[in-house]
């Protein structure tokens, strides 16, 4: 039987569709991109904000239209089915199988059931995970790790080293659905670099809810730095990269490490969400202004080429129109390399949820506005200072036109920050720099992305 699939949320979910994909793989199913070829469809969901519960409501429901010709069973799994399982039985009939997240300890027992048609009455009289209760969701196997199949091409691949959150932030649904922090032991997490590598893959991302938080549940302290300094140590990878590190965890020999390591992006992702004292208090989020402010002054100082990322919120309830303005402030003052923002979205069983002054939806959307014009700018401008310097580019792409290669310097983040577009002169030359490292120097920027020749 052929098997397509359609992957929806955080690169942390995508490992898990490359897991399933590697599942139906191993039972001899054959993997198709072709949704209307499919004799299976498999949904990964997301069901972390109220736009990406819509998307995955509506992606079932146009899947769902595939059963009318060839499509044989619908099959939804992951974040939203984890959080809404007895509402989507309800709602929505034409999926044949609803697979949560704690429930994948025995996934394929499910797909063997459903394919004998026998699973219906057996997927109603599941278990199911109340609402506000922390689940427990099992950590990926070790053998699911090493069999995945990478979707992300030939150049790079994420690696998980954790699984779920501790951080109880009032407006974040992640625990009620991957339940607390569970670190991988790191004796697996380099057994899965290595067989990365050994695939070709020349960057490894380094990936979890809070990757700064490794190490805690099983060592008893943070073990990031000196994960990053063992997957540096294999050959064959070129560039490393982590995410998602919360600021009250960046210690100053993570940031040792990398100012020190050739290999190791000089890229910070620090999710900080917002700056006024009052709002991060509500947020319990564990940091304060000032130590925000001192910890980018930090980094800035002993890493001078660093590239700085955040995401913030706008709207959360009780955010006055002074704190929006603090926060302007903020970025002005900070002048973020990268920065992403969210408005704040009323997630059902949070605390957040039930807290008075919650802002109006014009009001949020009009907040958005206002960071993003801001944001464009000092981008634009920080853009600016990267003419007339040369880096090294990772080319993964080649225009339609064949006028320019695209690629990415160690500086940005595939599928999330700019690319490089490097002029094709030879234009019958047209694939064999691509998946190769070049030189180039860069000579104009848009907004966001880079212009270049090369050297």
């Amino acid at each position: 039987m052929k098997v397509g699939f359609v992957h929806l949320g955080c690169s942390k979910n995508l490992i898990d569709t490359e897991a399933v994909i590697g599942k139906f793989k191993n039972n001899n199913f054959e993997i198709i991109n072709d949704e209307k070829q499919a004799d299976i469809i498999v949904i990964n969901t997301c069901g972390f904000i109220d736009s990406a519960k819509e998307e995955a409501i509506n992606t079932i429901l146009e899947m769902a239209e595939y059963k009318k010709n060839k499509c044989k069973y619908l099959i939804a799994i992951g974040c939203l089915v984890q959080r809404y399982y007895d509402d989507l039985l309800k709602l929505l009939p034409e999926v044949d199988l609803f697979i949560k997240l704690d429930e994948y300890d025995y996934f394929w027992e499910k797909i063997e059931d459903l394919v004998k048609k026998d699973m219906v009455n057996k997927s109603k009289t599941n278990k199911t995970t109340k609402k506000n209760k922390i689940p427990e969701v099992p950590m990926l196997t070790q053998e699911e790790f090493l069999s995945r199949t990478i979707t992300t091409g030939k150049n790079y691949a994420y690696l998980k080293i954790g699984e779920g959150c501790s951080n109880r932030c009032t407006y974040c649904a992640i625990p009620y659905i991957r339940g607390p922090f569970v670190s991988r032991k790191k004796e697996d997490i380099l057994q899965e670099a290595n067989k990365l590598a050994n695939k070709g893959i020349k960057e490894i991302i380094i990936i979890a809810q809070d990757t700064t938080k490794y190490g805690i549940d099983l060592y008893g302290e943070s073990k990031l730095a000196e994960l990053l300094k063992e997957i540096c140590k294999i050959e064959k990878i070129k560039w490393v990269r982590f995410l998602y590190s919360y600021p009250e965890d960046i210690t100053d020999e993570l940031i040792e490490i990398v100012a020190s390591n050739k290999k190791i992006a000089k890229y910070f992702d620090i999710p900080i969400q917002h700056i006024s004292d009052s709002i991060l208090k509500r947020m319990n989020r564990k940091t304060s202004k000032k130590q925000i402010e001192d910890l980018i002054k930090k980094i800035r100082e002993k890493i001078p080429n660093v590239t700085l990322r955040t995401s913030l919120i706008v709207g959360f309830p009780g955010e006055t129109k002074e704190n929006f303005e603090e926060l302007l402030e903020f970025i002005k003052w900070a002048k973020f390399d990268k920065l992403g923002v969210f408005t704040y979205s009323k997630e059902e069983g949070t605390p957040a949820e039930k807290l008075p002054n919650q802002i109006h939806g014009n009001t949020k959307k009009a907040r958005y506005k206002k960071v993003m014009e801001l944001q464009r700018e000092i981008s634009r401008q920080n853009m600016k200072k990267k003419i007339d310097r040369e880096y090294e580019v990772l080319i993964e792409d080649i225009s339609f036109d064949g006028k320019y290669y695209i690629g990415r310097t160690m500086q940005d983040v595939p599928d999330v920050d700019g690319l490089v577009y490097i002029k094709n002169k030879q234009m019958s030359d047209k694939t064999n720099k691509i998946n190769k490292f070049a030189k180039c120097k860069i000579t104009d920027v848009s907004d966001y992305d880079l212009i270049a020749e090369f050297k």
